[in-house]
């Protein structure tokens, strides 16, 4: 089940009750690092430039959520739906991304994970162009037509 931590400012509706395709609005939300965010309901959020060090994602789902420029340092999102997410410019150097992570279609580009734990996860069609992989393990990793940080795309 899923956390409601935020509410729609038009509507006053928790992500859950949101209609299909609204978003929610939690812009200028300060959430503190290290946040147990664990299974949360974030379709679609702006989490542009939030700082969510250390903070415990696992299984949030976050398909079409803005993390641009996001500080996700350390963050575990073991199990996350990241589908079709931009995390362009996002920091995830040393995120626990191990098993489950679906990155699919998402915007990686000049994202920094450095020494990120990406083993087994789903990569398909994500955009790693000018992103920083130094130190990162790929192992198992599905990554049918990703784009790789020098522009060449993995088949």
């Amino acid at each position: 089940m899923a956390i409601n931590v935020f509410t729609n400012r038009t509507t006053g509706k928790s992500n859950d009750q949101a209609s299909p395709g609204q978003i929610a609005d939690i812009s200028g939300l300060k959430i503190e690092p290290c946040s147990d965010l664990r299974g949360a309901n974030l379709i679609g959020a702006n989490l542009e430039s939030a700082d969510l060090s250390g903070a415990n994602l696992s299984n949030a789902r976050m398909q079409n959520a803005r993390l641009r420029n996001a500080n996700l340092k350390g963050a575990n999102l073991k199990g996350a739906i990241l589908v079709n997410a931009d995390l362009r410019g996002a920091d995830l150097t040393g995120a626990n991304m191990i098993r489950g992570i679906d990155l699919t279609e998402a915007n990686l580009i000049g994202a920094n994970l450095t020494d990120a734990d990406l083993r087994y996860a789903i990569l398909n069609r994500a955009n790693f162009a000018g992103a920083n992989l130094e130190g990162a393990n790929l192992t198992n990793a599905y990554m049918t037509g990703t784009t790789m940080p020098n522009g060449s795309i993995h088949k």
